[in-house]
This record gives structure tokens, C-alpha cells and sequence, in this order.
């Protein structure tokens, strides 16, 4: 798929998960900024409101071919460093939604 390309993750993170999850992004947020394609990426917590997700993270990438690179090689590093995004989120209880996103032309 050509054009901008977003990877939005939605999470249900339980309050004593909180810290664990956020240093775990954080680090697979700086793989992703060493990434050939990565234009820029936000991790948002939320504030307010009846929304059941209380983390939202959004990275934007040039093109979805720069997704599939980016993703072996945060799967390699993720690997590297012992560390199972999976277990973690069963052990913590963190669920998440997670999908890929155009724009939509106006």
C-alpha cells in the first residue's frame, strides 16, 4: 500500500501495570524511530471521558513496506532482549486493539 501509513494500538492497562507497560513502549518506540520510513509517532494517555482504553499509541510511517521491515526488526530486538510483548500483557492484564490505518481521502 503506497502513501502514509498508521499503526494505532489501543490498550486496557490496569493502574498497577501502568510503569511496566510505559517503559516497555518506550523502548519499542525508540526501535521504531531508528526505522527507515518512521516519520513520527505519539504515546497518549488518557485523561477524561467513557473511553475503555486508557492508552492510545500512533505511529506514522511513510508507506506500509516500511511497516513490514519495521516489524521484523522490533521482533528480532524484542527477542534479543528476552522480552514477549504477549506474556507480558497476560501476566499484567493489559488487552489491546490493535490495527493499521490510511487516511481517508477528503
Amino acid at each position: 500500500m503506497s502513501g502514509t501509513f498508521y499503526r494505532v494500538d489501543k490498550f486496557i492497562v490496569p493502574a498497577a501495570a501502568r510503569e511496566e507497560f510505559l517503559v516497555k513502549v518506550m523502548m519499542t518506540h525508540k526501535l521504531l524511530e531508528a526505522q527507515e520510513g518512521f516519520v513520527e509517532h505519539r504515546v497518549l494517555e488518557q485523561i477524561a471521558g467513557p473511553g475503555e482504553f486508557n492508552f492510545v499509541t500512533i505511529a506514522e510511517w511513510q508507506n506500509s513496506e516500511f511497516v513490514e521491515r519495521a516489524r521484523a526488526a522490533v521482533a528480532a530486538a524484542h527477542k534479543a532482549a528476552n522480552f514477549d510483548p504477549q506474556e507480558m500483557f497476560s501476566r499484567l492484564g493489559i488487552r489491546a486493539d490493535i490495527a493499521s490505518y490510511k487516511p481517508v481521502a477528503a
